[in-house]
């Protein structure tokens, strides 16, 4: 009678965890789906209008290039109507050569500083990992830096509110080819994933997250992906006189852009290829991480593209980001401590 008993209470406690017929299967994803319930439903972060804070972190040192982050910035980046804004940092100069690979804590505590900043005045943020060069020459000796550097973030910026996002990687180039990237963003993003489950991150193509590269992009199942490319098209225009770029820029001096119907077709057709992409993928977000014309090309023709280009980014349903606050691309003239005007209005109308 009592082995009698035993087997009834199985069978009993069996039955009662057996699934019902309209009960979900378990399974075991690859890869985290962020979609899944928690306590507390996290809310999707909208980006619409935002600025890259370029020139400043991502430069070997902070101040390098001629600026540096004052806490003002945010009020005027606030005030004049945008709601985000990207950080670029480069991460990697302030990180051990050598396993564990420790990022220096005064440049944590600097980079914890400027987050409060922007988040003080309910701007979302971009922590974007910029700038690491000898990730693109050298991919297979830097992997496993790369990782570690990403790791450290993730845990350190773990309990900050949802309004700070994450970027793996800014235009992955060189030596990094898209299935090789694929296979580091997947990995970056699974590390990410094991400390911030539900924060948006964003990735972007290879070839220096060219429009037309962002269709060789694998998307994972996980809804809190937002994708990114960055457009300087026509080059010879947005970077004439363009330093970096070399000699040849020079002789690109007095081009214009004159908002024809080409001109703006070539844009529009730009941009639909990315609208496509992503429609074909679910409506994944997308965000225009970067656009700008250098200060060399005449600025009627940059006030021209720049509102084209933002007007073409918003009909597509693009959030987009401005290249840049304060510098050679700038909408902010530092020196006068004032906007450019022309520039501004094209950017918020």
């Amino acid at each position: 009678m009592r082995r009698l008993a035993l087997t009834l209470l199985v069978l009993i406690l069996l039955s009662a965890c057996a699934p019902t017929e309209n009960a979900a299967p378990a399974s075991s994803p690859a890869v985290i789906d962020t979609t899944t319930p928690t306590a507390t439903p996290i809310p999707v972060i909208e980006l619409r209008h935002g600025v890259n804070m370029g020139n400043m972190l991502e430069a070997p040192n902070e101040g390098d290039w001629g600026l540096t982050v004052h806490e003002e910035y945010f009020d005027l980046i606030q005030q004049a109507g945008f709601d985000f804004v990207r950080l670029p940092v480069r991460w990697n100069a302030h990180a051990e050569e050598s396993a564990p690979y420790t990022i220096d804590p005064a440049f944590f505590r600097r980079i914890d500083e400027v987050v409060g900043w922007a988040l003080k005045r309910n701007l979302t943020i971009i922590i974007d990992f910029h700038h690491y060069e000898e990730l693109m020459s050298d991919p297979w000796d830097h992997k496993d830096r790369f990782l570690a550097i990403w790791k450290q973030i993730a845990e350190h910026y773990k309990d900050h509110p949802p309004t700070v996002l994450f970027e793996l990687l800014n235009e992955p180039s060189d030596q990094i080819d898209a299935a090789m990237w694929n296979q580091y963003a997947s990995e970056a993003l699974s590390i990410v994933r094991e400390s911030n489950p539900t924060r948006d991150v964003i990735i972007g193509p290879v070839q220096w997250n060219s429009f037309n590269w962002i269709t060789t992009l694998d998307v994972p199942n996980d809804s809190r992906l937002i994708f990114t490319f960055h457009y300087y098209e026509p080059f010879h225009f947005t970077h004439q006189g363009a330093e970096w770029v070399g000699p040849e820029s020079q002789g690109w001096l007095g081009t214009t852009w004159d908002a024809t119907d080409a001109e703006k077709a070539e844009i529009t057709s730009n941009f639909d290829l990315v609208a496509d992409w992503a429609k074909r993928h679910g409506n994944v977000r997308i965000l225009l991480g970067e656009f700008g014309a250098y200060s060399q090309g005449d600025m009627a023709s940059r006030v021209r593209w720049t509102t084209y280009v933002r007007s073409e980014a918003e009909r597509h349903g693009f959030a987009w980001a401005y290249w840049e606050f304060g510098s050679g691309f700038g909408a902010y003239d530092p020196d006068a401590h004032q906007w450019r005007g022309k520039l501004l209005k094209a950017l918020i109308p």
